[in-house]
């Protein structure tokens, strides 16, 4: 499999040691000072894109990879106001977007358990729920997408409370989310519910990047020769 990786940070090297750990090789690396160098005559021998960019360029990378007919996975959060339009494009182009949040394979796990105890909270009442992340301080957007993903799936199951907003400045969210950076901090995300009489901790930390790597190199693997838009739910058949 020839990989086109976008964006060429810690990430991107990890992306990179792994998937060739895993038989695959690197056809093209766009990084901040060869943007220009992502194009269709230069992905017309790439099988699949991984894209680990910025806000401010993904949804651009995005566009580029499909138009070209090449399936694209994305691991930039903090560019989701143009969700809907990159999943109409993934839909009506030859090429294929899946979009995670996270890839780590722990942290989906981590979502579906949160998705379980909010389903039993909905049901016995009297708990009120907190996020707390921490990420090192080179990341971008804050809140994470994990944590803006962990109050989606908690909200959709307990009634009275509002999914996250998009544009935070928008609506008063009901799931508080403390966002917080730290120097060497891959990733840890810690959900608490709080009552009168007890209180439960549901905590996921990163120890190393290997982890969302690997989940992102899994996904490049599934990604080729699928049309449309693809998610973690896909990979894992949940």
């Amino acid at each position: 499999m020839n990989i086109a990786l976008i964006g060429y940070g810690k990430m991107g090297h990890e992306i990179e040691t792994i998937a060739k750990e895993r038989g695959h090789s690197i056809a093209l690396i766009i990084d901040q000072d060869n943007g220009h160098e992502l194009n269709a005559k230069n992905l017309k021998n790439v099988d699949v894109a991984i894209e680990f960019s910025t806000p401010e360029t993904a949804f651009s990378n995005i566009k580029t990879c499909l138009i070209a007919g090449k399936p694209i996975v994305c691991g930039t959060t903090g560019w989701l106001s143009h969700l809907d339009e990159a999943k109409q494009l993934a839909e009506h182009s030859d090429g294929a977007l899946f979009y995670a949040s996270n890839y780590s394979i722990g942290v989906n796990l981590f979502f579906r358990l949160n998705k379980i105890l909010a389903k039993y909270i909905n049901t016995v009442k009297g708990y009120t729920y907190e996020i707390e992340e921490v990420h090192h301080t080179q990341k971008k957007d804050a809140p994470s997408g994990t944590a803006i993903t962990l109050a989606d799936i908690i909200s959709n199951e307990i009634e009275g409370l509002t999914g996250w907003s998009l544009t935070p400045e928008e609506e008063v969210h009901k799931i508080p989310i403390t966002a917080l950076r730290q120097a060497n901090v891959p990733g840890t995300h810690t959900v608490n519910l709080s009552s009168e009489n007890d209180m439960i901790t549901l905590k996921h930390e990163a120890k190393n990047r290997k982890g969302f790597a690997l989940g992102a190199v899994l996904a490049a693997e599934f990604s080729v020769g699928k049309k449309g838009f693809l998610t973690m739910d896909s990979l894992l058949k949940i």
